[in-house]
C-alpha cells in the first residue's frame, strides 16, 4: 500500500544527514518532499546568493526581516560546532531523490509570507520576552540542552515547543502552527495527485508530529507509515 513517511531532522544535526540519505535510498519512493520553498532551495543550493538583505524590509517588514538575519547567523553558528551548514539535510534529500529517481516536491510556505505574516503578528510582549531570553541563554547559558550533533529526542521536542507555545504565541502560531497545515495539506494534494506515489517527507523534527496528526485528517491510515 503507498505510504507517506516522515523523516524528522534537525537541521544541523550530522545524524540527520545519514538518517535522511538511508531512508530515501532504502525506501526508493517516486516523490522526496521537503520542508523548502523555492527561494530557500535555490540559496542552499547556490550557497547564499538569495541571502536575504535590507531591501527585503520592504517585502517582509522590519521585525520578519530581524529574525530572518538572527536565525541566519544563530543556525550558522551552531552549525560550525558540529561541522554541518544549515540545511545540509535538505541538500542531501534532493541528492538521494536524483539517486533513486525520485520526484523533489517543495512543501512549505513561501519564505516571505512567513516572514510578513510574523512582521504583522509579533508583540510587544514577545519581544520583551525575547530579549530576557536571549540573555539568559547567551549570557547566563540557561535553557534546554541537548546534543547538538543529533536529533532532539520527541521528549525535548516538545518541552521546547511547549515552550514556545506559552511564552511566544503568535511566533508559534506563524512559524509553526500556520507551517504545520501548510505542509500537511501539501502533502495531501500529492497524495491525492498520484494515489500509487510512496512520499518520504523530510521536515524539521519540531514539525513531524503535528504534521502526522494533521495528515490523519486528510488521508486513510494506511497511506502513512
Amino acid at each position: 500500500m503507498p505510504y507517506i513517511k516522515i523523516v524528522g531532522t534537525s537541521h544541523i544535526s550530522p545524524e540527520s544527514l545519514k538518517k535522511v540519505e538511508e531512508t530515501i535510498l532504502d525506501n526508493k519512493p517516486q516523490i522526496v518532499a521537503i520542508e523548502l520553498d523555492a527561494k530557500r532551495l535555490y540559496a542552499l543550493i547556490h550557497k547564499g546568493k538569495e541571502r536575504i538583505s535590507y531591501r527585503d524590509i520592504r517585502k517582509v517588514g522590519l521585525k520578519g526581516w530581524l529574525f530572518a538575519i538572527i536565525g541566519a547567523w544563530a543556525e550558522k553558528k551552531l552549525g560550525a560546532k558540529v561541522g554541518v551548514a544549515p540545511g545540509s539535510e535538505m541538500l542531501k534529500a534532493v541528492a538521494a531523490a536524483q539517486q533513486v529517481g525520485a520526484r523533489v516536491a517543495l512543501i512549505d510556505q513561501d519564505i516571505n509570507i512567513t516572514l510578513k505574516r510574523f512582521s504583522k503578528s509579533l508583540t510587544w510582549k514577545e519581544k520583551f520576552t525575547f530579549a530576557v531570553d536571549l540573555f539568559k541563554g547567551v549570557v547566563l547559558k540557561k535553557g534546554v540542552q541537548f546534543d547538538l550533533e543529533k536529533v532532539p529526542s520527541q521528549k525535548v521536542i516538545n518541552t521546547l515547543i511547549e515552550d514556545v507555545k506559552k511564552r511566544y504565541p503568535s511566533v508559534y502560531r506563524v512559524l509553526v502552527e500556520e507551517r504545520n497545515e501548510y505542509m500537511a495539506k501539501r502533502l495531501a494534494i500529492l497524495k491525492k495527485v498520484q494515489p500509487e506515489a510512496n512520499i518520504v517527507a523530510v521536515v524539521g523534527a519540531g514539525h513531524e508530529r503535528e504534521i502526522r496528526t494533521l495528515l490523519k485528517k486528510y488521508l486513510k491510515p494506511e497511506e502513512n507509515k
